[in-house]
């Protein structure tokens, strides 16, 4: 998957039915493709280029993680 995959602009958090960013392990700190939501700093992983968006499937990202990726995600 990558930032301009048309596939992202439709995919939304199953908790609060919002967008998602697109991690990439190209930046820091990033060990595997992932798909990230701020408002609930959730983190949903991509297993073979399929995105798990089960609830049970996203993970709570810790505050200085968070603060990290909004760095790397705010235009």
């Amino acid at each position: 998957m990558n930032h301009d995959d048309p596939l992202l602009k439709i995919l939304a958090c199953p908790l609060d039915k919002g967008p998602l960013h697109l991690l990439t392990p190209e930046e820091p700190f990033v060990p595997e493709e992932a798909l990230y939501n701020p408002r609930l700093r959730r983190r949903y992983p991509i297993v073979d280029g399929i995105p798990q968006l089960l609830p049970s499937s996203g993970e709570q990202v810790p505050e200085d993680e968070h603060e990290q990726l909004l760095k790397r995600i705010s235009p």
